[in-house]
């Protein structure tokens, strides 16, 4: 008893109350192997005393320890550490408060390694920032979301969503889904040929778990979204590189491959392209379905921004022709709301979202049953689709206010197409200006903006081209940053 008496200390500067304190200590000890199972521990008052606290904190502590099981109470006979316990040997004792903090490695062996490419404007805290593409989350319909989740706080109904729900979603939203899938995108779909998802990305994963096996072929485009050839990889999968032009992705190198490697899937970003912003062309979107049949290949369609559209009217995604089962379609309501609202979805064959599903419930057993039900909600009602007239509206606005400002500042250094919808410009830098020097003086400038070396599956190629996005920034905004812009292309040369 006195030995423990001794080894107790109480640190009033901690947070933690003295109780706890005192119960932390006597675990630490049991843990230890000082303690053994049927030691006896001090009288409570003879506790108080040593700790120069009051008997009511000791009691507590007892209290506490009993509650989790760690000591047994003797009328007559006084406090016990449990006898069944394990007995454990004893280690050097450290003195309680003065820990040594978390293990900084494991005691058991990690084989694999997780590397991940992050391909997005690494920006330095306070600078202004020209990033690769996101919508402004600024005019983010949240008060329409809280109003929604309001409505639900009111119905009697609502402790049904606080439960577990279906692993696939929440069938109202599914339901919607369809509706609105068919009504913009031309996808003849049910809820049940839906999974709810936590934007694309998840979506991606999901995808290559189910069907990836080790040393499976995966072509993908290069330059190209480094987000989904990271998850590819760490499937196992070996990527195949296709050249990305004005009309997409170069369909006589894909045959090239499929002629000489059983190909296992194929990722493409039909409209606006990550990182070039080009849309992949009716007649190559025909050849590619072909292709998908002859050679059985999966095809994932990455539609991301579907509904951002400025000077014509979208060609109708590769799903909306696929009669045959090889497209697995992906997209995001994270651009039409804000990224941080993570609400994605797969529509596939009803056996692979059978799949899919199963796998999801692994991971993360559902959704966000509140938040999708509220997503239900805004498309049943039209405040999805009045968000993103109002939205397509703005971000054309700042696409030719970015095009008008490019060619009147920086023509004489760097060449673009206009894109016809998204929300990036594809921006080449003209004379072998370095845009990784572009890069660093503008953000020690103030500004940061991207400087390529992401885009390309070698990190060693040589890249004069960069994703200026528009949507995100306002004409203040803007106009700042072409001048900061500018004086560091002027500085680099």
């Amino acid at each position: 008893m006195a030995l423990i008496e001794s080894l107790l200390s109480i640190d009033k500067e901690l947070p933690v109350s003295a109780y706890l304190q005192v119960a932390n200590g006597i675990i630490a000890y049991i843990r230890q192997g000082t303690l053994k199972p049927g030691a006896a521990l001090p009288a409570s008052r003879v506790l108080a005393k040593s700790l120069n606290v009051h008997r009511k904190t000791i009691v507590a502590a007892y209290d506490e320890l009993y509650a989790q099981s760690w000591v047994e109470v003797y009328p007559r006979k006084g406090i016990f550490v449990a006898n069944n316990l394990p007995d454990v040997a004893p280690r050097p004792i450290l003195k309680i408060g003065q820990s040594t903090g978390l293990a900084k490695e494991t005691f058991f062996g990690i084989d694999k390694h997780i590397d991940v490419a992050y391909p997005f404007v690494k920006a330095v805290e306070g600078n202004l920032v020209i990033n690769g593409g996101f919508p402004d989350i600024r005019i983010a319909p949240v008060e329409l979301l809280v109003r929604e989740y309001r409505r639900f706080a009111a119905y009697k109904f609502t402790p049904k969503y606080l439960m577990y729900g279906l692993e696939q979603g929440s069938e109202n939203l599914r339901n919607e889904m369809a509706r609105f899938l068919s009504e913009t995108r031309g996808l003849q779909v049910s809820a049940d040929d839906i999974l709810i998802t936590k934007g694309v990305q998840m979506a991606l994963y999901l995808t290559a778990q189910v069907l990836l096996s080790k040393n499976d072929v995966v072509i993908v485009g290069d330059p190209g979204f480094s987000g989904a050839n990271d998850v590819f990889e760490q499937a196992g999968a070996k990527l195949e590189l296709v050249p990305v032009d004005d009309c997409g992705m170069n369909m006589d190198a894909v045959e090239a491959i499929c002629q000489k490697k059983k190909v296992r899937m194929l990722y493409v970003i039909p409209h606006h392209h990550t990182p070039t912003t080009t849309t992949l062309s009716s007649q190559r979107r025909m050849r590619l379905l072909e292709l998908a049949m002859k050679y059985k290949f999966a095809i994932i369609e990455d539609d991301y921004d579907f509904d951002f559209q400025y000077t014509c009217s979208p060609i109708l995604p590769l799903a909306s022709a696929d009669y045959y089962g090889s497209v697995i379609y992906v997209g995001s309501f994270c651009k039409v709301i804000a990224p941080g609202i993570r609400i994605g979805f797969m529509v596939a064959p009803k056996n692979f979202i059978k799949e899919a599903t199963m796998l999801r419930r692994l991971i993360d057993r559902q959704g966000e049953h509140l938040l999708e039900e509220a997503m239900a909600n805004l498309l049943k009602n039209g405040d999805i689709g009045r968000h993103l007239k109002k939205a397509n509206k703005l971000y054309h606005e700042r696409r030719d206010m970015l095009c008008q400002l490019m060619r009147e500042q920086l023509s004489e250094y760097v060449s673009f197409k206009t894109p016809d919808g998204g929300f990036a410009a594809w921006v080449t830098y003209r004379d072998d200006i370095d845009a990784t020097k572009v890069s660093q003086i503008a953000s020690e400038m103030g500004l940061s903006i991207s400087s390529g070396v992401d885009y390309y599956y070698d990190p060693n190629y040589k890249n004069q081209s960069i994703r200026v996005g528009f949507a995100s920034l306002n004409e203040a905004e803007m106009n700042e940053a072409l001048s900061i812009w500018k004086k560091a292309i002027e500085r680099a040369i």
